[in-house]
């Protein structure tokens, strides 16, 4: 159960790093200069005097976000953010954008369950040049589609040069199901059969070795109608839930990079597209945003004696975290903002709502409250620069306080 925190008006000092005892690591050992980190930003000057500056930004999956619900319509933020920090953490639904894909040097592609365990500290973050990509498709996908999908692979490696090595089909049909949760409003589903899912991942790290694997599962075809609001970019994303299901089967059991594209057939042509869903429409696929982010997506190592010679990233490396404003109630959030040592500066956007309601005043969680991803951004570059970003805002600083006791001719004095 999380540890709820009482809200607090006291604006939090920028952490430094340090690593638990219950792990036994030194600090000299995992941690390397600022120019061992290959997420490090190159366009900003480095100072051998601090470390690296880390976020991590979390919109999550299914949940109508007004900015990041949709066809990769948080990617602008993220590459807004990337170019203040040194190094971006975030998960496949801020980063992909279907047939579209931004490379930023400085971000790193974590998957949402690996996300979790890394915020909670069981799981390190090793920063990697290059994985070996396999490519699962479900059994369900039908000739045409399946090669459609596998000409996309191709133009990766050949246009792009990828590292995807091989594909195997599951044996049997996967039979996705997808549903909007009636009482929360998310959208979630299953696989009836996981264990054919396994048994192909499992085929290909023994035959290939891969490290990284992308998951092709046949969705069900949805009717124009029940579509209409989330092309028109006011709805939820019917086929999220289930995808972000997929890909945490996978990571929890291979702990290795893991993330999914749907297949489906085309929709018809509508002129009253909205932007924010048009990228998932110019294609046959959403495959090659996948494949781009997990072609040098970092491995996932378990805290413990095999990172001592890692450069790798922990939890307590987290300077700042940055999500909507009522879905504060993740794993992974509720974990940063446990922390009784670095913890981050945790930063709430007003702006950018969901169907959740778990807001920081619920869950008596201490945050920075935002109208906007404009302000988080400057909340963020004022945090870097070691400097509170009240002192940035009118009539924000008040009268220094005094809650010490002292002793004053013999008597005890309360300030």
């Amino acid at each position: 159960m999380a540890l709820l925190l009482q809200p607090s008006t006291t604006f939090p000092s920028s952490p430094t790093t340090q690593f638990p005892a219950l792990y036994k690591i030194h600090k000299s050992t995992c941690l390397k200069p600022p120019h061992a980190f290959s997420c490090s930003n190159s366009y900003l000057p480095t100072n051998k005097f601090k470390r690296p500056y880390t976020s991590v930004m979390i919109v999550p999956t299914g949940v109508g976000a007004a900015i990041g619900g949709y066809a990769g319509d948080a990617l602008p933020v993220a590459r807004a953010l990337a170019s203040v920090v040194d190094c971006l953490i975030s998960h496949p639904n801020v980063l992909n954008a279907a047939m579209l894909y931004w490379p930023i040097p400085n971000a790193l592609y974590v998957e949402g369950y690996a996300l979790d365990q890394f915020a909670e500290g069981l799981w390190a973050l090793e920063p990697v040049h290059q994985n070996k990509v396999g490519l699962v498709l479900d059994a369900g996908i039908e000739t045409e589609l399946r090669m459609r999908h596998l000409q996309v692979a191709d133009a990766a490696r050949a246009s792009l040069g990828l590292p995807v090595l091989e594909y195997t089909v599951t044996d049997r049909t996967l039979e996705v199901e997808k549903w909007i949760d009636p009482k929360t409003g998310q959208s979630t589903g299953r696989i009836k059969h996981p264990d054919s899912l396994l048994r192909a991942v499992q085929s290909l790290v023994d035959r290939s070795q891969v490290n990284a694997v992308a998951v092709i599962g046949r969705f069900p075809d949805d009717d124009e109608d029940s579509m209409h609001d989330y092309r028109l970019g006011i709805g939820v994303d019917a086929l999220a839930g289930v995808e972000a299901i997929i890909s945490h089967l996978v990571v929890k059991e291979f702990r290795i990079p893991c993330a999914h594209a749907p297949a489906l057939l085309p929709v018809p042509l509508n002129q009253s597209l909205s932007p924010k869903s048009a990228a998932e429409e110019i294609g046959y696929t959403f495959l090659p945003c996948v494949l781009a982010g997990l072609s040098n997506a970092p491995q996932y190592l378990v805290t413990g004696s095999n990172v001592m010679e890692k450069g790798c990233i922990f939890a307590n490396d987290v300077d700042s975290v940055i999500l909507p404003i009522d879905a504060c109630a993740g794993n992974g959030v509720l974990s940063f903002a446990k922390m009784k040592r670095n913890k981050p500066l945790i930063i709430a956007v007003e702006e950018n709502t969901t169907v959740l309601s778990d807001t920081p005043d619920k869950l008596h969680i201490e945050t920075v409250n935002v109208s906007n991803y404009w302000e988080a951004i400057g909340v963020i570059a004022a945090h870097k620069a070691g400097i509170d970003p009240n002192s940035l805002r009118k009539n924000r600083i008040n009268n220094i306080p005094c809650r010490s006791s002292l002793s004053l001719n013999g008597s005890v004095v309360h300030a």
